[in-house]
């Protein structure tokens, strides 16, 4: 047991030291990603939302390849279940609202 002990500040500090390099490479991501917009992104933004309105309309979304619609699905997907851990997160229960 007192062997056992011993090692434990060893693999503490190896596993820190093992982690580390990958918790600096997803710091740099998500300093990029999880950022919210710049001013100059938001012309970019309106572009793209009116794009996506524009293709809605004339039906050029029926051109796509199955991949493409595929990933689409999924971003849209992904979209929808954070809003709806975003709703459990903000009522601060699973179920229900408290009235």
């Amino acid at each position: 047991m007192a062997g056992a002990a011993a090692k434990v500040p060893a693999m503490i500090s190896s596993a820190i030291a093992n982690a580390r390099p990958k918790f600096n490479i997803f710091m740099k991501y998500a300093r990029v990603e999880l950022a919210p917009p710049k001013m100059s992104e938001i012309p970019q933004i309106r572009a793209g939302i009116a794009k996506l309105l524009s293709s809605a309309k004339n039906g050029s979304w029926k051109q796509q390849t199955v991949k493409q619609a595929t990933l689409n699905t999924l971003v849209g997907a992904e979209v929808l279940f954070w809003f709806f851990v975003g709703e459990c997160i903000g009522k601060r229960h699973i179920v229900g609202y408290n009235v």
